[in-house]
This record gives C-alpha cells, structure tokens and sequence, in this order.
C-alpha cells in the first residue's frame, strides 16, 4: 500500500514503530491499535494512536474499515480515561495543509490540561 505522500507501509514511520523497528513510548495496545507518547507534547497528555494497518488518513481508515476506526478510537478513550480523567481532544489531521506530516492516520489525543482553541 502506499500513503498519500508516496510512502510505501515499509518507508512509513508508524508502520515501523508498530513492527518494533523503531522505538516509542507505547502506553496502550490492542490487537489491531497502538497508542504511544508524541515526541513533541503538545499537551500533558500527548498520545498517538494508530492503526496496526497502514491506512493514509482519517478518510481512508473510515472508507476501508469503520470498524478499525471505531477500535481506534476506543484505545484513544481507554488512554484518556487513564491518563487525563477521561477528558481529552482527539485530533486527526488529514492532508498537509491541515498539519499531517506521517502519512500513516494517527490521532492525537490530547489532555491533562485545561485546553484552549487554536485551530491555525
């Protein structure tokens, strides 16, 4: 498969964290989801969470697989519920100029914190 940036699954950073070829601070996992520390907080609770399986973006996932979204978006609750009291922001960027530079969907999940609204 290969991600909107032209990546294939093998050259994708989230696809070689997931096979344990790259490290990551991993705080949660799931048969087919992994949830690990962003290396550049923007929150104190800064959590990727990723699909096992290469999809390019948030569009995508939820074309080719509404149930791996709906897993992904449970592991996002599950890290939230233990990390930040239950209450975070989830973020999917979709495309560059809406911020996503990995090309494999992730969204952020984002608490522990009061939040304020930045959108650009």
């Amino acid at each position: 498969m290969t991600s909107a940036s032209g990546d294939t699954t093998s050259e994708c950073l989230f696809c070689r964290i997931v096979a344990g070829e790259l490290p990551a601070d991993v705080v949660a996992s799931t048969e087919r989801a992994v949830a690990f520390r962003d290396i550049d907080p923007k929150a104190p609770l800064h959590v990727l969470v990723v699909p096992r399986e290469h999809h390019g973006d948030i569009a995508q996932l939820a074309a080719a697989d509404p149930e791996l979204l709906g897993e992904v978006v449970a592991l996002a609750d599950e890290v939230a519920g233990e990390q930040a009291d239950g209450q975070f922001r989830l973020v999917f960027n979709s495309g560059p100029r809406a911020g996503q530079s990995v090309f494999h969907v992730h969204g952020h999940v984002l608490g522990g914190t009061q939040l304020g609204w930045t959108p650009a």
